[in-house]
């Protein structure tokens, strides 16, 4: 990115600039310093293209399918990295299970590229056409949210259902997870040979995606009942459209929240009430096993589960008539506290070589940061070195995951205490 043949004629790139569209690229976030359309020259999109297909597949995943395809055997120590990487339960059938994300990206991209080219071809003619529809589906797939459209994203296209609803398609489809997929299209294969009713459908699916679907349709739901609701009268962001675009405009900005970075109406243009409700959603992401980030579905319904059990004086959690582990609830308690302690120690450092910037846009900054999502109140583009590189380095913290960090925490912890069993003592908590 830092090479000249990257750069469009006119322009030029430092390195900070550089590193932070690489960074935003592979940790598929979103937040850009310059404007992609007119920045960089065709060899630079291709490699943004590229690093946004990179950073949505995962490193693990595509290190694997090269060496399928050169029919190099895969060893142990990989097999245990994409177990852990893709959160399965076991090591067994895993160059088939990397095979199938393959698969499912490109197919999803594929779709979406012809449903946005629909509309973009006889728009900008085949060849720019085709280009915008290929780039923008990758893009929203992998939850990237970086378009060659200019500096204004799809806010030009707030009122046109096709692009809103491809693009919300797409966010929805990467952010549940690959294995939710995969579940449902088993359930519905059984009852498309009728070997299970409708009514046992939801019963029969596993508690990961009973868990992840009810997550993001409440989170969905409430976020674009709350969105209407705070900004309906506000003309400034929704207030002057139809109803319909209302409610359209509005699901967008839920769904969008979830780590994907486009937007239709202005981030600054909204009221405090949507502001927060926004960092709310950017943080929590979505779900396992997806291309989007933030701390997951599941870490929220753990945490929610775990906060009802204690009230009512249980012992386990549980939900959906089965007991969840309590290692997980331990790893939704360490995803959390990284996600908060990473996004106050950024917000600490940015004040440091920022102290006038407003809070707000600093806050929606780097909580889009650390939830890898894209979103920004135009604080991005007026950054200072200093601050680009503390958002770079949030931007890369918050891909690589919370639970990284904190698993890795916990394991030398646990090693260190193993033996050793200290005496209790009380204290005194709230």
């Amino acid at each position: 990115m830092w090479l000249p043949l990257c750069t469009a004629p006119g322009q030029t790139t430092s390195f900070s600039d550089a590193m932070f569209t690489a960074t935003t690229c592979v940790c598929v976030t979103g937040l850009v310093t310059v404007v992609t359309a007119t920045h960089w020259s065709l060899i630079g999109k291709l490699v943004i293209l590229l690093l946004i297909q990179i950073g949505g597949i995962g490193l693990i995943a595509l290190a694997s399918v090269i060496f399928i395809y050169l029919n190099k055997k895969i060893s142990m120590k990989n097999r245990r990295m994409i177990q852990e990487s893709y959160n399965l339960e076991q090591m067994s059938g895993l160059v088939k299970v990397v095979r199938k994300v393959v698969l499912c990206v490109f197919a999803a991209e594929g779709i979406g590229a012809i449903s946005y080219g629909i509309y973009f071809i006889p728009r900008f003619g085949l060849v720019k056409g085709a280009g915008q529809a290929i780039f923008t589906a990758v893009s929203a797939f992998c939850n990237a949210g970086i378009d060659l459209l200019g500096d204004n994203s799809l806010a030009d296209y707030v009122t046109n259902p096709l692009l809103n609803f491809t693009t919300i398609s797409l966010i929805i489809a990467s952010g549940l997870g690959f294995t939710v997929w995969w579940d449902l299209g088993k359930r519905f294969k059984l009852i498309f040979q009728k070997k299970l009713s409708f009514g046992r459908f939801y019963r029969t699916l596993h508690l990961q995606s009973k868990i992840v679907l009810v997550t993001t349709g409440i989170l969905l739901v409430g976020g674009t009942f709350l969105i209407f609701l705070f900004e309906y009268d506000n003309p400034a962001s929704i207030g002057k459209l139809t109803l319909g675009q209302k409610l359209m405009a509005s699901l967008f900005q839920a769904v969008t929240t979830r780590t994907a970075g486009f937007f239709t109406v202005d981030q600054a243009a909204f009221t405090n009430g949507t502001a927060m409700l926004c960092l709310f959603l950017m943080l929590i992401g979505g779900s396992p096993m997806g291309t989007a980030g933030g701390i997951k579905t599941t870490t929220l319904a753990v945490l929610v589960l775990s906060i009802i059990t204690n009230l009512r004086g249980k012992k386990d959690v549980e939900v959906c008539g089965r007991k969840i582990r309590s290692s997980y609830v331990r790893s939704a308690l360490v995803v959390a506290g990284m996600a908060v302690s990473v996004l106050f120690v950024s917000l600490l450092a940015f004040f440091a070589v920022m102290p006038d910037a407003p809070f707000i846009d600093v806050l929606y900054e780097l909580t889009s940061a650390v939830g890898t999502v894209g979103l920004s109140r135009g604080l991005t583009s007026v950054l200072n070195t200093p601050a680009k590189w503390i958002v770079i380095f949030t931007m890369y913290i918050g891909r690589i995951g919370p639970l990284t960090l904190g698993a890795a925490v916990v394991s030398r912890a646990q090693k260190k205490s193993e033996k050793v069993h200290l005496a209790e003592e009380n204290i005194m908590i709230g």
